[in-house]
């Protein structure tokens, strides 16, 4: 049987879930057009560049899932090469989690969301925590992020795929709000300042009647 990229999804299981269920044919055909990719292109890595925020999946060695949200300034998820990805990780609560889990098993998941613009990234791979690397660390961490960076993450990639924008709920960071509610400021000033011309040359244009 020919082993395709999405595979990393579409195991035998969920294989025998879609024969099941009727979708299994046609994402044959999807596959044999067009597989999944697992090189970084020019969309994918402006996509990146402007999440300021993404989700980690790791797993424990008995199966057992955790996500973990991650956030910092944007661009923090930078991408080294077509093939892997990198991020700092910061002192935090100190649960280590996704290390331990990472100790036995190091397939990981990156989730990522646009919700302004409603589009989502999944990205299947294999992380690799790198302790004790200064110089690929200041590469990695933020320039000027008050975060205590520890280590670096590196997310080799296996396969990503884009999601259609079915059921994502629109939302706005602050920054985006805060742009257009200046512009609706400026407008309405505007408005109010003419609405208010206009009135006194009615008014002049009454008295003089």
């Amino acid at each position: 049987m020919t082993k395709h990229v999405s595979d990393v999804a579409f195991t035998s299981s969920v294989k025998e879930q879609q024969h099941k269920r009727g979708s299994r044919e046609s994402y044959e055909r999807m596959t044999a057009k067009r597989d999944w990719p697992k090189a970084v292109n020019e969309n994918l890595q402006s996509f990146i560049a402007e999440r300021d925020s993404f989700y980690l999946a790791t797993a424990s060695k008995t199966g057992q899932p955790y996500i973990q949200h991650r956030g910092e300034p944007k661009g923090f998820l930078r991408v080294l090469d077509e093939h892997t990805l990198a991020f700092a990780d910061y002192a935090g609560n100190r649960q280590y989690i996704s290390l331990g889990n990472l100790a036995e098993n190091d397939q990981a998941h990156i989730f990522l969301m646009d919700y302004a613009n409603r589009q989502r990234v999944k990205i299947w791979g294999r992380l690799t925590v790198v302790e004790g690397d200064a110089e690929l660390l200041e590469c990695v961490a933020p320039a000027g992020y008050t975060g205590r960076a520890e280590r670096v993450f590196l997310f080799k990639i296996s396969a990503w795929d884009v999601n259609c924008p079915k059921h994502i709920v629109a939302r706005y960071d602050e920054a985006t709000v805060r742009e257009v509610n200046e512009k609706l400021a400026v407008r309405v000033a505007k408005l109010e300042a003419e609405n208010t011309r206009l009135k006194n040359e009615l008014s002049t244009a009454i008295e003089r009647r």
